[in-house]
């Protein structure tokens, strides 16, 4: 195995520090959001505030999620799914994160927060 060698440190540093750069970026600048849009079988199911503790159980008797929003934050504590998987993805309040389950068709994403003024699309 080679020695490295001073270039390739020099691009070693200016990679983590890009890394580091946009890491920081995005948790300096995440917004928190407003409420849940929660949507079962691409139909509207409900918008909740996170400001209010809930418990809302979206499905049927046979294929149901059961999501619970406190301290303002929004999850899933039961599922009827096999994989569980939508029980597994954890937390959500930040703008742009959603909690999808797709035995069940359930999809929980975040909406309304403040808006950044900024586009994610260059022009």
């Amino acid at each position: 195995m080679e020695k490295l060698r001073r270039g390739d440190v020099w691009l070693i540093m200016i990679l983590l520090a890009a890394a580091l750069s946009a890491w920081l970026y995005t948790g300096l600048t995440r917004t928190e959001s407003a409420s849940v849009r929660v949507t079962a079988g691409g139909v509207a199911f409900g918008t909740y505030p996170l400001s209010k503790d809930t418990e809302v159980r979206i499905g049927s008797n046979t294929a149901y999620n059961l999501l619970i929003i406190k301290d303002g934050e929004a999850f899933i504590a039961e599922a009827s799914c096999p994989d569980k998987l939508c029980m597994k993805q954890g937390r959500i309040k930040y703008d742009g994160q959603s909690i999808i389950c797709l035995p069940n068709k359930v999809v929980v994403e975040t909406v309304g927060g403040e808006a950044s003024g900024e586009d994610a699309v260059a022009r």
